[in-house]
């Protein structure tokens, strides 16, 4: 887990903020980065395609290598083809063609991430799946800090094409790792099967010819019915409150490196402080988002979380009135990341309780697509506000999108709270 987490984290920057900083550095204008922010949406659908990654088997390599193992080394070379490509072309002369091969990268990475899940799931047993994700989240981060830090240094040192060049390289370590595990052994699930049977009888698709239409209803439709079942028609606020809680540290995420470079800060500072000094930040943050989580339960951190994400960013705001201070850019990156590692690991928490292990791939992949999509979206329009008005206003703008997720995250634990006696 810990390199089939390296594999899923280092294709993420390479289509966000260190690409962002690739494309400022060779002049390409801010409006035009905040729409490549939108090349990250992918992985917020990645729902719509969970369920063939899921159930439909690859010609010859899913009967080398087996259902997950062969969906995870079809993502990985995807990504391996589109970073290699996206090294051997000038964003200068051929800005589109780098917006492809970005997607290119983001759609193969995006399903990766989906196999990997569902690989992580039936590996082991249920007492072991904390060591599993610890694992695999130590891996995402280490990977971040090679494609954000690793990456600007190579920059920096020698050129940008040979930062995307050894990105891809590394890539590597991911496929050796799927062609050396062990493929896992599904899972049944009693009540997973009553409930496609009662959709089946609702549907009409008992008949045999119609099994096209049944795998269908198995693979895509039983997923979302068992959720909403499950929470009635407060699973919209679920919903929402999902696709809340993350928006303001989204949005803000596109434009934090092209702001760093036009305050005036070197490739080397923002790698030195913005990625070392704030991966350490990260870990310490999820340590304390678990501390919590175990001694408060997972409601009142969400809170913390959700105030957390919108302080930072006015943080930034006064970054960005007070000009290159190196000191204040370690205050801001380090507050930034604690922020960041403690409402992901309680965040992660909270939505690991929402799934059904019956359908944990599709529903997680539900979850994380609900999570980002919004801010996936809105951040595409990040560079036409800095543009229209400034820094400063852009960062208190993503602080106020935060407060529609702490409102969300207080309802919900005043509601979880009234609930209590009921389940005792």
């Amino acid at each position: 887990m810990l390199f089939l987490g390296f594999a899923a984290g280092l294709p993420l920057l390479l289509v966000f903020s260190t690409m962002s900083a690739w494309l400022r550095d060779m002049d390409v204008s801010r409006s035009a980065i905040g729409f490549f922010g939108w090349i990250g949406i992918t992985y917020s659908v990645k729902v719509f395609w969970s369920p063939v990654v899921d159930r439909l088997k690859i010609p010859w390599l899913s009967e080398q290598l087996g259902q997950r193992r062969s969906w995870m080394l079809l993502g990985q070379l995807g990504v391996i083809a589109g970073v290699l490509g996206m090294a051997m072309t000038d964003p200068q002369s051929h800005l589109t063609l780098v917006a492809w091969l970005g997607l290119t990268v983001a759609f193969s990475s995006a399903t990766q991430d989906v196999a990997i899940d569902a690989y992580r799931i039936e590996a082991v047993v249920r007492e072991y799946q904390g060591a599993m994700s610890s694992m695999y989240i130590l891996g995402y981060r280490v990977a971040m800090l090679v494609a954000g830090a690793g990456s600007l240094y190579i920059a920096d040192f020698f050129s940008w094409s040979m930062a995307y060049a050894v990105m891809a390289a590394l890539m590597l370590v991911g496929v050796v790792t799927v062609m050396l595990i062990a493929e896992p052994n599904g899972h049944t699930h009693e009540d997973a099967d009553e409930l496609e049977e009662a959709l089946h009888h609702q549907l009409h698709l008992d008949d045999p010819h119609l099994r096209g239409l049944r795998w269908f209803v198995d693979a895509v439709v039983a997923p979302f019915v068992d959720f909403f079942k499950r929470n009635g028609r407060f699973a919209l606020v679920i919903l929402l409150f999902i696709g809340l809680f993350r928006l303001s540290d989204i949005v803000m995420g596109i434009m934090a490196n092209p702001f760093y470079l036009d305050l005036g800060f070197s490739k080397t500072d923002i790698a030195s402080i913005g990625k070392v000094f704030g991966f350490f930040m990260t870990i310490i943050g999820s340590f304390l988002g678990g501390l919590l989580v175990v001694r408060y339960g997972v409601f009142r951190p969400l809170i913390a979380g959700a105030v957390m994400v919108a302080l930072t960013n006015m943080l930034f705001a006064q970054l960005s009135l007070i000009g290159p201070d190196i000191t204040w850019l370690a205050l801001v990156i380090s507050a930034d990341n604690l922020s960041g590692g403690f409402s992901n690991a309680v965040f992660v928490a909270y939505l690991s309780g929402l799934t059904n292990r019956a359908y944990t791939a599709t529903q997680y992949a539900l979850f994380s697509s609900v999570m980002t999509l919004p801010g996936k979206f809105v951040s595409g329009f990040s560079g036409v506000i800095v543009d229209a008005n400034s820094y400063t206003f852009f960062f208190s703008y993503a602080a106020l999108m935060g407060v529609p997720a702490i409102l969300l995250a207080i309802y919900l634990w005043r509601r979880n709270l009234a609930e209590e006696p009921q389940r005792a």
